[in-house]
């Protein structure tokens, strides 16, 4: 009877283990993007004074720009048009407009509901709408909705800074 516990309980603790093991090594870790900081250190305090925070996320080194931006993309009747920066809009680029952003910036737009990002050139003004910040050519807004039938998303902007 003794024999029959004793297996019984190295049987049940090695299942245990393994499913333990098992669950452990499906944990997807975490990447976050590594934080790096323009510093400057005042000689005769001896402070370091923060001057701006720079993220290095796979050799981009982004700027945090705006959380909870509201996004939505080019309307087809705009493809061919000249934009602000006097290039022809196509839809099937990588491109967007934004009211401040300097022309040419590139920005990494990222959907906060699913994480997937792309990387867009700034090459037009607008959105003209109150509640938008940031309107992205159909295919950037494709690649990264959750939802093909949506037409806006909240996004995380952050400029790329070269």
């Amino acid at each position: 009877m003794r024999i029959k516990k004793n297996i019984l309980l190295s049987a049940f603790t090695i299942t245990f283990l393994s499913c333990v093991t098992y669950v452990m090594s499906q944990q997807v870790r975490s990447t976050e993007p590594k934080i790096t900081q323009d510093t400057i250190k005042n000689n005769k305090t001896g402070l370091i004074i923060t001057i701006d925070s720079v993220f290095t996320d796979n050799g981009l080194k982004l700027k945090p720009y705006k959380k909870n931006a509201h996004a939505s993309y080019y309307a087809d009747k705009f493809t061919g048009r000249k934009t602000a920066d006097g290039s022809r809009f196509d839809n099937n680029k990588y491109t967007a407009a934004h009211k401040k952003l300097p022309f040419g910036t590139r920005i990494k737009v990222t959907n906060e509901a699913n994480g997937k990002f792309v990387i867009v050139k700034i090459t037009d003004r607008g959105p003209f709408v109150k509640t938008r910040e940031l309107d992205l050519s159909k295919r950037a807004f494709m690649d990264i909705t959750r939802s093909k039938g949506a037409g806006a998303m909240k996004v995380t902007i952050e400029t790329i800074v070269e």
